[in-house]
Parts: C-alpha cells; sequence; structure tokens
C-alpha cells in the first residue's frame, strides 16, 4: 500500500497538472492518435483541441465531456483537475493582486 505523505500532498497541490497535459500524455500520445485524429473522434477542431493539450487554453466542461464520452475518463475527475490547476495558477499570482482585507463600517 502505497502512503501518501503531507510533503508529497503540498506538492501536487501547488503544482497540479493541467489536463490537458494528461490526455495528451495519459490517452492520446498511448492511443498512437494525431490532434487531428483525436479532434475528429471528439467533434472539434483540430485548434481547439491543440490549445488544450498544449495547455493554452483552459478545459470547457463541453470538452471534458466529449472526452468522457469518447474516451472513459471521467468529466468530475477531469473538471477537478482544472479546478485545482487554476486554484494554483490563481495563487501564484496572489502577491499581484493588492486586497486590503474588509474591517467592516466604522461606526
Amino acid at each position: 500500500m502505497k502512503r501518501t505523505t503531507r510533503a508529497n500532498t503540498d506538492v501536487r497541490m501547488k503544482s497540479p497538472v493541467h489536463p490537458g497535459g494528461f490526455v495528451k500524455h495519459e490517452i492520446i500520445d498511448p492511443l498512437d492518435l494525431s490532434v487531428t485524429e483525436a479532434a475528429k473522434v471528439l467533434g472539434v477542431t483540430r485548434q481547439a483541441l491543440s490549445a488544450v493539450l498544449n495547455e493554452r487554453a483552459s478545459l470547457s466542461s463541453e470538452m471534458a465531456l466529449r472526452i468522457e464520452k469518447a474516451f472513459g475518463v471521467s468529466m468530475d475527475t477531469l473538471m477537478r483537475m482544472q479546478n485545482s490547476f487554476d486554484i494554483a495558477q490563481a495563487r501564484k499570482r496572489s502577491g499581484e493582486i493588492k486586497i486590503a482585507r474588509y474591517a467592516g463600517a466604522a461606526e
């Protein structure tokens, strides 16, 4: 049985995998599909799929559903991956967002 340490969990949460990279390396490549072939299977444009697979675009819920239907990977899992990735990216930029904590109205 593999044990997950807190350090491993922290690293994974700080640098979660983009779902497009996961789909590319775990589904598209092992099936020896080109991006064009995979796009035809999914009923999307080559450009749209390429942007997701190369992590230039977020995975939409519709694309996740198409991947689920075509390849059997849970839409829920893919969307959780996207959410974790988005949260990590926002946290990396948190220093750029200058907001003071709201203290309420002075009485």
